[in-house]
Order: structure tokens, then sequence, then C-alpha cells
């Protein structure tokens, strides 16, 4: 099955995706997503100038080959731009592959380790009230999980709460937005917030927290150890990961379950939180680690230590990578849990797909493939619009801080 054209598909049915399609001499074509959020452009110049001359003639079903040659055969290995733009690849070829065995991708990965995939929904609100409302919300919609995010008195902004409840998008402006930053207030207002939602939802549900990066390790610690009455599911990227180290201090203080890698783009990024156990989540993604064949190898190395996934599900991945990310979740061993931020209607148009929700669980399908396809006259309807991530700042004295 020889790849005879390959192309990039960029709109914004709400916010900007970025798309490869492969075509192959057999008529068969597949899918990949190669979104990085803010940095669209780049991954998609990368894609048509260097990545797809490279794909012509070669066989799509020699996935492996293929994935090394970008990698290794680039010299310059790893970083976002090209772990985004080989994911797209690989996804594609993985969709093709399936798609001419006539079977849903689950099973060309080794078939079903569960009935279902339980994701997680986010609840943002202003305040604790308003947030505590959202996480019944949720529940009244089944979700089992929950995270949940509130704004913290005497910030202006803050990360997770948006100005919608299901379609949050925090790529919010032309160029970055400045939001406003206090440790010591969040410190002070996080624990009163879960303390709020047990209090009102009770301890069957699971809770979840995002903390973006915004501490030091033992800010992380002192964090953690307040909120283990409430019992959390995790606590995610609570300090940046660039020094893995850092999280052997968070450890020694508390034992919330530790979720971070959504911004990892390789094992090496994973190796050594993994092989020292201090995370007990490995959250990197299909669009951004390479796809489906090197997502595959870090789940391996994280089943040796008793690490399980928990794949970002934003929705700066567009429904390609969630149909792609729900057959790697209903295989994968070590299975944790599924982020699941809802797409607008604009992108479930653009984006057909064969996945379903139902009780707080994701079914990926039965369509050979990933099940998911995209509408190429609808999307034309929707051009790119460049838009920014937001910035952090201190709000003390404006040092600009961890978005």
């Amino acid at each position: 099955m020889k790849i005879t054209n390959a192309r990039v598909i960029v709109c914004s049915p709400g916010r900007n995706f970025v798309t490869l399609k492969i075509e192959t001499d057999q008529g068969l074509t597949g899918i990949g997503d190669a979104t990085l959020n803010g940095r669209e452009l780049a991954v998609a110049a990368y894609l048509t100038e260097h990545v797809i001359p490279c794909l012509i003639g070669r066989d799509a079903h020699q996935i492996e080959d293929i994935w090394q040659y970008l990698y290794k055969g680039a010299y310059w290995r790893r970083g976002p731009v090209t772990m985004t733009a080989i994911a797209g690849v690989d996804t594609a070829l993985w969709d093709l592959k399936a798609k001419a065995a006539g079977l849903p991708l689950y099973q060309l990965l080794g078939g079903k380790s569960r009935s279902g995939v339980m994701v997680y929904g986010h609840a943002n609100g202003s305040d604790i009230e308003h947030t505590v409302d959202e996480v019944l919300r949720y529940a009244d919609m089944g979700y089992r999980a929950i995270r949940a995010q509130s704004g913290v008195p005497g910030l202006d902004k803050v990360y997770g709460v948006g100005r919608g409840s299901l379609f949050y998008e925090p790529a919010d402006a032309d160029l970055p937005s400045e939001h406003d930053w206090s440790t010591e207030k969040y410190l002070r207002h996080a624990p009163k917030l879960f303390e709020r939602i047990r209090e009102k939802l009770g301890f069957e549900h699971h809770l979840l927290h995002d903390v973006h990066h915004r501490l030091t390790p033992i800010e992380a610690g002192r964090l953690g150890k307040s909120l283990e009455p409430c019992n959390l599911f995790w606590m995610e990227d609570a300090t940046p990961a660039e020094n893995q180290e850092a999280f052997r201090l968070i450890r020694q203080h508390t034992t919330t379950p530790l979720a971070v890698g959504e911004i990892f783009n390789t094992i090496w990024d994973c190796k050594d939180l993994v092989q020292n156990q201090l995370i007990d989540y490995i959250r990197t993604t299909v669009v951004h680690a390479g796809g489906i064949t090197h997502l595959r190898r870090i789940a391996d190395l994280a089943s040796l230590y008793q690490v399980r996934t928990g794949c970002h599900g934003a929705t700066d991945l567009s429904p390609v990578c969630m149909g792609a990310a729900l057959h790697f979740d209903l295989w994968v061993p070590n299975f944790g849990i599924q982020e699941y931020m809802r797409h607008t209607e604009e992108t479930d148009a653009v984006f057909p797909h064969a996945y379903t929700f139902e009780q707080g669980m994701l079914y990926p399908g039965d369509a050979p493939g990933h099940g998911v396809d995209i509408d190429e006259a609808l999307a034309a309807r929707y051009p790119y619009q460049r838009a920014y991530l937001p910035v952090n700042r201190l709000q003390h004295d404006g040092t600009l801080w961890n978005w």
C-alpha cells in the first residue's frame, strides 16, 4: 500500500486544528492530528516542507520504519514541533493499517483490556459555590470522575476558569493575554474548595485538580498534604517538570497521587519520573508524544513501575486525537483515566466520529481505523485564526510566572 499523496488541513471551527491526510494507491486514506496549541503553523510548515516529500512512495504499512526514519533521520530529535509532526504521520498510518484490515484500531493493538474508557470532565466555577454546583452538574451527567477548578478571591483570572462551562478554550486572544497569580492566595483557597465539594458530593466520585505548574516543590508538597483528607484521584502538574528530581521532594511530603506529562514529547521526558516512582499517572498524549507507536513504549515503561496512563484530552487535541487515544486506552493494560473536554458543535461537525459518551465512559466504536474523519468542505469554512495561550505574572511585582 503505497503513499501517493499527503496534505495538511488547517481549520478553526471554534479553535485551530492541524490535520494530516495521507492517501494511498489502494484508495484508502488515513488522518492524524498534528495540532500544537499556539504554534499550529510551525507544525504545518514542518509537515509540508520537510516531512511530506519524504513520505511519497513509501509503504504505508511500514509504520515502525517510517517512525524511525522521521525521528532519527532528522538528526535534530525530540521537541514539540518535531514530535507533533511525527504523531500526525503515525496516527494516520495506524488509521490506514486498521482500515486496510477492516478492523477498529484497538484490535490491531491487541484487543480490548476493558469494556470502556473512564473519563473525567471539567467543572469550573468563579468561586467555591459556583464550582460545587458545576461538580454536582457533572455528577448528574453521569461522570464518575470530575476535575474541579475555582476562581481565587483577589485574582482576576485563574487557569481553568473560562467564559463557558463545557467548551472552555484557553487560547483566547490574537496576542497573549496576561493573567495574574498569587501562590499565597491560592494555597489558602484550594483546600477550602475540596473540603466543600466533599461535604456536598461525598466520596463516591473521583476528584482531580490541576495546579498547572504554579508551585515550587515544597509548596506542592504542602498543598498535597492539605488535600489528603479529600482523597483526590490526583494532583496534576504540581510543579514544572524540567527538573524531574523536584518530584522527589513533593513525594516526601504527601501521599496525594501525582500526575504529570501533558507537555512531554518523548519517553526520555518520562524516564526518571517513572523509574524512580515519583509519579502515579503519566499524561503524555498521542499527538504530542510521537503518536501511538511511541506512546505504547511510554506506557510499557510505566507499567513496569505500576504507573498508569491518564492522557491529556483538552480541546487543543482534535477529535482525531481523541479517537486514537480511546483505541489506545481500550487496549493499554495499565490504563488509569482519560481526560475528556468536550468540543464545540462546530468542531464535532467538521470531525465526524464514532466514539460515544455514556455514564462517565467513552467508547471508541467499531468502525475500521480510529473512527474519526474530516469534512474538508466544512473545514474550509473555518480558516485559521491566530490565537495564543495566555501568559502569567505574579500579582505583587509582575514577574513572569508559569502558565
